[in-house]
């Protein structure tokens, strides 16, 4: 059996941290490898954490979305960023940082799970 999808949920506001977890319980293939609360918090984590996938918001203190984005991917290149905003905000600026994909919080369930999944897939190609 494949090792479950490394996710990283990078989200200033804890409930919308703890929803976008508790949307991965159950799912065996997916595995939430940690949670940060701005861009900052991100750039620390995500090299020790090694996720496939980061879910990252675009307004946040100390270090926006766009600017985590763009220093995550100097980094960890290949880790796949799917941008998570309320109305579209930033996902322009999102993109052009490195953002694989974006998708609006109001969003369903399945896109988002379908995402995710479709995002790793590409990563873990790209990595063999």
């Amino acid at each position: 059996m494949e090792e479950p999808i490394k996710v990283l949920i990078v989200d200033d506001n804890e409930v919308v941290r703890e929803g976008l977890k508790s949307i991965f319980d159950g799912h065996k293939d997916i595995m939430v490898v940690g949670t940060a609360v701005d861009g900052q918090d991100a750039l620390e984590k995500a090299p020790k954490l090694q996720p496939d996938v980061i879910m990252m918001d675009g307004q946040m203190p100390r270090m926006d979305g766009p600017t985590a984005i763009r220093a995550i991917k100097k980094i960890m290149p290949d880790v796949k960023v799917l941008f998570l905003t309320v109305y579209g905000d930033y996902a322009g600026d999102a993109l052009a940082a490195g953002a694989s994909w974006y998708l609006t919080k109001d969003c369903r369930r399945q896109d988002l799970l379908e995402a995710v999944r479709a995002l790793a897939q590409s990563y873990r190609l790209k990595a063999k």
